[in-house]
């Protein structure tokens, strides 16, 4: 955690330039649960995991090798697999998702708590306590997701540079913090609209315990995600000052026309609350179709100086009443990288993806920021 003020102004232009002045932030990460085989169909969305499959988010498992039993490391829930094995036993076999994209080149990868709420757990049937524990575990999770690939790298089972030397990355973990309006889990994350009873002070009150349990947890930054309004963006803003919260956050928005919010606010006005925030350290876009990411960058950088961070989605639009992602103007993996370019030549500093994107977007998105050479006149780009 980071403390003061100008330990919090610095901690983003340091990060980024130790990743050589561009970070990679991982991808979409329900999404990924769901190609995985998981079945979040439910208001707990990517939250879900933590309780029904921990291991999709970071399979570990311990051997008994006497009984072939895998004990999964999880303290919600302990799931037993009897196997027959051939050939030499592993002591640990990671397989999931927070290591596919620190895999795949990310510096920073988002925890599995976007719609995970006291609130929402609560719903379900937990007591207050065991949601807390489930928040906490979150960022438990990814932190030992970074951990296992600190020590592959260290146990020559990352690629190797020219000299021989393994190659491995500096990277973060955020907290992630969804919407009000995904916690409603009706779509109204991407309108904006909560409708006249919830005001500036319901959204703090929502908020406020986890957001300090996130702050707490052993986090890097917290990712206030997704941000529909200016409503909550203030919300937000408010809260890390009068609970004296100094962990560094960021702050990233919606938008479905390129020049607003999805609530229809202007994304002027929503960075600007941003960039009066002592704790906010980047400020940027995410799950927003990539063909409106130009204009939005311009914009961000007229009311800050702070890093931009953009993560888009695949350009698929989310059908509310059908729970589904649907096709509209949905890009390939290495079209969406193409816009890299052009981007960072407007001024992004963070890049990563957003719901659809996979690990083969970050790794194609890595290996652009790393050809610093790369000119973007180049690039063949259709906005």
């Amino acid at each position: 955690m980071v403390s003061g003020s100008n330990g919090t102004t610095s901690f983003m232009t340091d990060f980024l330039q130790k990743c050589g002045g561009y970070s990679v932030v991982d991808g979409g990460f329900a999404t990924e649960l769901e190609r995985h085989g998981a079945d979040l169909n439910d208001p707990l969305w990517s939250a879900k995991c933590l309780v029904s499959s921990p291991h999709l988010v970071r399979k570990m498992w311990h051997i008994d090798t006497e009984s072939l039993i895998f004990k999964s490391d999880s303290d919600v829930e302990a799931t037993y697999i009897t196997m027959s094995i051939s050939g030499a036993l592993c002591a640990e076999i990671p397989c999931e998702v927070h290591l596919d994209y620190l895999d795949a080149g990310a510096n920073i990868i988002i925890t599995a708590s976007y719609q995970a709420t006291i609130q929402g757990f609560e719903a379900k049937g937990f007591s207050t306590e065991e949601a807390e524990a489930l928040l906490r575990r979150s960022v438990e999770i990814a932190c030992e997701a970074r951990e296992i690939y600190y020590d592959r790298c260290m146990k020559d089972s990352c690629d190797f540079t020219g000299s021989g030397r393994i190659s491995s990355h500096p990277v973060l973990v955020a907290a992630s913090v969804g919407s009000y309006g995904a916690y409603l889990a009706d779509g109204s994350e991407y309108s904006g609209d909560y409708g006249d009873a919830v005001s500036l002070e319901t959204l703090k009150e929502f908020h406020r315990r986890r957001v300090l349990i996130l702050a707490n947890s052993g986090a890097d930054l917290i990712a206030f995600e997704t941000i529909p309004n200016k409503l909550e963006a203030k919300a937000y803003a408010e809260l890390l000052e009068e609970e004296g919260i100094t962990i560094p956050a960021w702050f990233s928005f919606n938008s479905k026309d390129g020049i607003n919010v999805v609530s229809g606010d202007s994304i002027l006005e929503c960075a600007s609350i941003a960039d009066s925030c002592e704790q906010v350290v980047a400020v940027g876009i995410n799950c927003t179709a990539p063909r409106f990411i130009h204009g939005l960058i311009l914009s961000v950088r007229k009311v800050t100086s702070k890093p931009v961070i953009i993560y888009p989605n695949s350009g698929e639009t989310y059908n509310a009443e059908l729970k589904k992602w649907v096709e509209s103007t949905g890009v390939r993996d290495e079209d969406f990288v193409s816009y890299i370019g052009k981007w960072r030549d407007a001024g992004a500093s963070l890049f990563g993806g957003c719901c659809r994107t996979t690990p083969n977007t970050i790794k194609a998105i890595s290996r652009v920021l790393s050809n610093k050479s790369l000119p973007s006149a180049n690039l063949n780009i259709q906005m």
